[in-house]
């Protein structure tokens, strides 16, 4: 593989952005002054309509912005790494912190062809407690921060999105993100249990911390049938029959459940099962298994 050093000027950040307020000009220029010379800021900006990105138009240099509409989390990343130069893309939300050379010990770990992502350690803007990764807490399929710290690089069932560092070549052999997805809401969860499956693994760097926002709201409006339907799709693609109606019965009681249902009847999902399990070199019982996930 490649060591650190030879992909230190070959990082693309790709940052998603939506009515992100000033906290994008932030997040930006912390990433331009703690990157790499020869690294790129990819801003997507979709939709937003708080005037947040304006500024970046007037950028030059290795920060780039593209602006689309109503493409959602999945699609928006998906259409950043297309447009990105680097062998390493990292995947950012819009409201970070982060310290010098955060990059350098998950590069290392993906050096590693078995590692499929990265990502470090986070904390709130107001420090407290810190999360290693997270994993699903039962059959709705909510998720839960590890909060014990490890001695060293882990392997999690999940790791956060909103720094996920990876591989050129991982996503071109995993597809990236499912961009059928809806909005927002599960996106990383589905990512990181498909890209298991695929024979990849998922670590967390414990000794870099990357502080995150955590708001109370989303800076726009998510109706429960997509943010059921993503979490639908996640189990009708991933899991054997018995934990796929574990899940249905604890999301049926659910407002809007019936039209997520209905959403996900219309979509690919027949196709999109075949096809990933025809390229799967492990299941969900292994999944869920090796990382002691029981409901």
């Amino acid at each position: 593989m490649y060591g650190w050093r030879s992909v230190a000027d070959k990082i693309s950040v790709v940052v998603i952005s939506r009515n992100e307020g000033r906290e994008l000009k932030r997040t930006v220029e912390n990433f331009d002054d703690t990157l790499p010379a020869g690294s790129e800021i990819i801003v997507i900006d979709d939709g937003s309509s708080d005037g947040s990105a304006n500024h970046l138009a007037r950028r030059r240099g290795r920060i780039r912005l593209h602006r689309v509409h109503g493409y959602g989390v999945a699609r928006a990343r998906n259409f950043g790494a297309s447009q990105a130069r680097g062998d390493v893309i990292v995947y950012a939300d819009a409201h970070l912190r982060l310290q010098p050379d955060w990059w350098r010990p998950m590069l290392d770990l993906l050096q590693n062809p078995k590692v499929g992502g990265v990502a470090p350690a986070i904390e709130g803007y107001r420090g407290g407690w810190i999360g290693y990764g997270l994993t699903f807490k039962d059959a709705k399929l909510e998720v839960r921060w590890l909060r014990r710290k490890p001695r060293g690089a882990v392997a999690v069932p999940i790791i956060p999105g909103c720094c996920f560092a990876t591989r050129r070549d991982v996503i071109e052999a995993t597809g990236g993100w499912d961009d059928r997805q809806l909005q927002r809401g599960n996106i990383d969860n589905e990512g990181c249990v498909r890209f298991w499956m695929l024979g990849y693994d998922l670590m967390i760097t414990p000794e870099t911390i990357v502080s995150h926002k955590f708001r109370k709201r989303s800076p726009y409006h998510v109706g429960w049938p997509e943010f059921l339907f993503n979490r639908l799709r996640l189990a009708f693609v991933h899991f054997n029959p018995e934990r796929l109606g574990k899940v249905v019965g604890a999301l049926r009681g659910y407002p809007g459940f019936g039209e997520a249902l209905a959403l996900l009847a219309a979509s690919d999902i027949a196709e999109r099962r075949r096809s990933v399990d025809a390229r799967r070199v492990r299941d969900d019982d292994c999944y869920f298994t090796r990382f002691e996930i029981s409901w």
